[in-house]
């Protein structure tokens, strides 16, 4: 009885806990038009996916220079460089993961005078995905599909809005949809690959299996990808299907120590004890100080 209760309770912890994902890192420096740097600009970084809300602001040091971190570097950033006196400039990137680098060296040329020009208006393809997204976040997703979809309407090269009404049109098993919503976001953009997956799985659901056999191919190439899939997966309770995505991440991948963790766990809970302790022992030899090692650690006292 003892030993149930305390695996109850170690599973409990589990299924709330955040998953980590692929790290990144920016360094960068803004100057002005003669290559002087800008001190005290402001950086501001928001996420440009509906999946993850995340908003920082900072100011570059005398030099111009700053530095971001950002703990899930898989998902797509907008970046604004401001500074009064000078005309703002934005753009919208995924950076590379850690260990490659991102450096960016940003120009801001003067504005006019206070006063001189109308305030600039907002894209309303823009505002339009930011209720969307702030829908979806709030868990309305019928009425974020709507928003997402006005949102391209708009503006038909909004990769952002794409990529995020293939999640959701998948999330709701429309799969015609999805499928449509991920070819567009990688007409737009081939930097995309966890689109891929999502294709795989539309298309093995509206029973195209060599296409889906097609797209699966390409997925594994994206661990980080494969992996934010199977986390949504097992966030809904659905390990099954969580199970290969995250048997494929870590072939491809094995030093990719969260993978090796979170499979462990979902064998735990289909209880193949031997699969269990071979993943969690290899979380282990990655990351014997990690985050989940004391959970690693009990767990494996348990599947003996």
């Amino acid at each position: 009885m003892r030993k149930t209760l305390a695996l109850s309770f170690i599973l409990a912890l589990v299924s709330v806990s955040a998953f980590a994902v692929g790290e990144a890192r920016l360094t960068g420096q803004v100057i002005d038009a003669e290559g002087n740097p800008i001190e005290g600009a402001t950086v501001e970084v928001t996420s440009a996916t509906s999946a993850k809300t995340f908003n920082e602001t900072m100011k570059t040091n005398e030099d111009g220079k700053f530095t971001l971190f950002v703990l899930d570097g898989t998902i797509t950033y907008k970046f604004t460089y401001s500074m009064e006196g000078y005309t703002p400039y934005e753009e919208t990137m995924k950076l590379k993961l850690i260990p490659e680098r991102n450096q960016r060296t940003i120009t801001l040329g003067k504005g006019p005078a206070p006063g001189a020009a109308p305030e600039a208006q907002a894209d309303p393809a823009v505002l339009l995905y930011n209720e969307g997204a702030e829908l979806a976040n709030q868990g309305q997703i019928p009425e974020a599909i709507v928003k997402l979809e006005e949102a391209v309407a708009v503006k038909a090269d909004l990769t952002a809005g794409w990529e995020a009404l293939a999640k959701l049109y998948a999330r709701t098993e429309n799969w015609p949809k999805a499928i449509i919503a991920a070819g567009k976001v990688l007409e737009i953009s081939a930097e995309e690959p966890d689109m891929f997956g999502i294709l795989a799985e539309a298309y093995d659901r509206t029973g195209d299996k060599t296409k889906a056999q097609e797209y699966a191919g390409k997925a594994p190439a994206n661990p980080p990808a494969l992996f934010n899939q199977a986390a949504g997966l097992i966030n809904g309770g659905n390990d099954k299907e969580a199970e290969p995505l995250l048997k494929r991440a870590v072939d491809a991948d094995p030093s990719f120590a969260q993978a090796q963790y979170e499979l462990g766990m979902v064998y735990v809970r289909m209880g193949n004890t031997a699969s269990a302790k071979e993943h969690l022992q290899k979380y282990l030899d990655l990351e014997p100080e990690g985050r989940d090692a004391p959970v690693a650690r009990e767990m494996l006292k348990y599947v003996q």
